[in-house]
């Protein structure tokens, strides 16, 4: 048994695959309504690590936030996601793509999250490692126009590069921007990479060489960066070909579990529990889960954490249950 760690030597173990005092373990959800602000969103999160005392903070920005500055409206949509859905694209002709203007990532709903992570990177202040939620150039671009963006893959493939090389580039600005404002790497959600939403060739197409190329940026001034594979039927080998440290998928319901994952990819899993239990299970089934990911990949280069953000009615009971199961788990010698 390794002596006592703090976050940062936990996780750091984890990446080494070197003995740790015990797994590391993360949650998260949305807060809407606190999102709304820089502060109000800096303190919700803040509050929650203090509250839970994570081994990583996943920074919890509405999962819209980069393309309201395209002109794309959104609500918050119904039930305990937490997220807000689209309700008038910021594209609605092909044509737009290429017109996109070139955001200044300083103003507008990118500087108020650029805001919110200087505010709560200064109030933890490097006790644990912060990842920002930034989302793939595919991702963003069907965000901004709905599923009409995978048709314009297909119809008019010129036009939508031209506004996928504008997104990547204002993306990796952000990127930048958010590691250099305390940020100590990014949370890179992609939701396209997967068979129910494009090709395995059209993700190489329209996914991989704009992914890349914001991995790689970051890569350079980041500490770390982990990749969250969104959906079924996903595309989880390409993905972990990436540039990343760790990866993040719905390990409980599509391919592969975490013990077949562990054979795949030489860093740190990210997973074991699936999202809906928080809400939907009781505290004996969200342990069993947790232990269950430890037993499966031995409690190393695994960080135990949901499959996606945890439904916002998710009790404090279960929390502290995945907590206390992973924490009293053993570690594999």
């Amino acid at each position: 048994m390794a002596e006592t760690m703090n976050h940062w030597e936990r996780i750091q173990a984890a990446l080494k695959g070197s003995d740790v005092d015990r797994t590391p373990v993360s949650l998260w959800r949305h807060f809407p309504g606190d999102d709304t602000t820089a502060a109000g969103l800096a303190k919700a999160m803040v509050d929650w690590q203090r509250k839970y005392d994570f081994d990583f903070v996943k920074y919890m920005p509405t999962g819209m936030y980069g393309v309201h500055d395209w002109g794309a409206q959104t609500e918050y949509g119904p039930g305990f996601g937490g997220s807000r859905v689209l309700v008038k694209p910021g594209v609605s002709d092909p044509n737009q793509w290429a017109k996109l203007p070139k955001l200044d990532i300083t103003q507008g709903a990118y500087g108020q999250e650029l805001e919110s992570i200087r505010l709560a990177a200064g109030e933890l202040k490097g006790t644990v490692p912060i990842f920002q939620t930034v989302f793939s150039p595919s991702t963003t671009a069907i965000k901004l126009r709905g599923p009409q963006a995978v048709e314009d893959m297909r119809q008019n493939p010129e036009l939508i590069k031209a506004g996928l090389e504008i997104i990547t580039e204002v993306t990796i600005a952000f990127a930048l921007a958010v590691v250099r404002a305390g940020a100590d790497g990014v949370f890179f959600a992609t939701q396209g990479a997967s068979r129910q939403v494009m090709t395995e060739d059209e993700y190489k197409e329209f996914g991989v060489p704009y992914d890349v190329r914001i991995l790689e940026a970051v890569r350079n001034e980041g500490k770390l960066n982990l990749i969250h594979v969104h959906g079924e039927d996903v595309y989880w080998d390409l993905a972990a070909s990436y540039p990343v440290d760790m990866i993040n998928w719905h390990d409980r319901t599509t391919f592969p579990n975490l013990t077949q994952a562990k054979e795949r990819f030489k860093g740190v899993l990210v997973g074991g529990i699936e999202r809906t239990e928080m809400a939907e299970g009781t505290p004996d089934q969200v342990r069993a889960q947790a232990r269950d990911a430890v037993e499966q990949t031995g409690g190393r280069r695994i960080v135990v954490a949901p499959s996606c953000v945890i439904p916002t009615n998710s009790t404090d009971e279960n929390i502290r249950a995945v907590i206390d199961a992973v924490k009293a788990a053993p570690v594999a010698k």
